[in-house]
């Protein structure tokens, strides 16, 4: 059926109600099937059981690849985690709707997709973010289209990670250019643990070639030594420099000083949330009425400043506070969010009392192959006696890895996976 005559029966009221899985009771929808969505909807069932919780995603299954920077150069496991969503439903007792989003309606309570209209109680919003290619002035769908086919930096998609490390396999010299996009973005460590890596194999493989790296952030503490001392044959590292513009037909980026040639690219635009919030009129303004790119919500409950009955929560979420900006956009704290949103909602609902929670993130990086060691980065937060959330992030050697990645991994996908 195509959109345009859904939506004009929908809104004729032809089409039905996509009906609960329970007869009573306050209504939970999830958008978004990822670690913030599927977390909040385990929970909730734990927590509050005469809850109907449904999960709405476009995509059939669950899929992440959490340790894909590794695989890239292989060094790691190269088993992605992929779950039929129907399944997990099912064990866990909520309904899915593999459907799109098209509208979301406050004023009525109501989720547009294409497989119907889904009334609820509470909204929760997970639907994860999007590449800005606009920033570096290709907006035209091919031309974003061609970029990712031919230079993506997968940092976003586990689909692209095959493409990429065929190109890494190809290289066999020159310029190979990484960029790492302005903060907040996925998983911070990610690109700078990539870059070490890849820095390893182009030393160990004996390519005649340079890793060049343009970074508008600060570098991470944990890889200024190894990036800079260890690696700085295969490395030329330019922080706080901002891509303008970039030119696939001359493989030219521009920054703010130099235009830089490059012979093969992994290239990460800016990030900000996905479209659904854009188009739901959730996303946060600055004082003169800017669009920050990110969702407007507490840094405490994640309540939609503009609805007390929309969560939102994931790598979309907005500014936490004014003294360090994001939560890190991790797994771990995806997972974090959904849990504590399912406190809320189970604690209004059914009248119990759960322990309010912040968030807190762990991560596991490889800061050297040779020896073997990784880094744990840890960040753990709490409230200040004015209301300001404070950050304290935790950084420790891990000089003899038995493994502990892989059990962090294990660990999140048993808590939404697997009951």
């Amino acid at each position: 059926m195509k959109a345009g005559r859904r939506q004009f029966l929908l809104a004729a009221g032809l089409l039905p109600l996509v009906r609960p899985l329970r007869a009573a009771g306050e209504r939970v929808v999830i958008v978004g099937g990822g670690w913030g969505g599927l977390s909040a909807a385990s929970h909730l069932r734990r927590l509050a059981p005469e809850i109907d919780v449904t999960l709405v995603d476009r995509q059939p299954a669950f899929t992440s690849f959490a340790l894909s920077n590794r695989w890239l150069v292989d060094q790691g496991d190269s088993s992605i985690e992929k779950r039929d969503y129907t399944a997990v439903a099912a064990n866990w007792g909520y309904r899915f709707v593999q459907a799109s989003v098209d509208s979301i309606d406050r004023a009525q309570r109501t989720v547009t997709t294409s497989s119907g209209r889904l009334p609820y109680d509470w909204l929760i919003l997970a639907p994860g973010i999007r590449e800005n290619y606009a920033a570096w002035q290709v907006d035209d769908p091919k031309a974003v289209a061609d970029l990712r086919q031919r230079h993506s930096g997968a940092m976003l998609n586990a689909a692209d990670l095959p493409a990429l490390k065929k190109r890494l396999a190809g290289f066999k010299g020159g310029d190979l250019l990484m960029t790492i996009p302005p903060a907040p973005y996925r998983c911070p460590p990610a690109p700078y643990e990539r870059a070490m890596l890849i820095a390893w194999w182009l030393k160990t493989q004996k390519i005649p070639g340079k890793l060049v790296v343009i970074d508008p952030n600060p570098m991470m503490p944990a890889f200024r030594s190894i990036l800079l001392d260890r690696f700085k044959a295969q490395i030329t590292y330019l922080d706080h420099a901002r891509v303008r513009q970039v030119d696939i037909a001359r493989k030219t980026v521009t920054t703010d000083t130099d235009d830089i040639r490059f012979d093969e690219a992994s290239l990460c635009p800016p990030q900000e949330a996905a479209d659904l919030l854009w188009q739901a009129g959730l996303i946060r303004r600055d004082d003169g009425g800017t669009a920050t790119g990110w969702a407007d919500q507490g840094g405490l409950g994640f309540r939609s400043a503009a609805d007390e009955r929309v969560f939102i929560i994931g790598d979309a979420a907005g500014l936490a506070s004014p003294l360090f900006g994001h939560y890190p956009e991790t797994r771990h704290v995806a997972n974090r969010m959904g849990a504590i949103v399912a406190r809320q909602i189970a604690t209004a609902v059914s009248g119990k009392t759960f322990p309010a929670l912040l968030p807190e993130s762990v991560c596991h990086v490889v800061s050297s192959v040779e020896p073997l060691e990784y880094t744990r980065i840890e960040a753990s937060y709490r409230q200040r006696g004015d209301g300001f959330l404070m950050q304290q992030v935790k950084q420790t050697r891990e000089p003899n890895p038995a493994g502990e990645d892989v059990a962090w991994a294990e660990s999140m996908y048993r808590d939404f996976l697997r009951p």
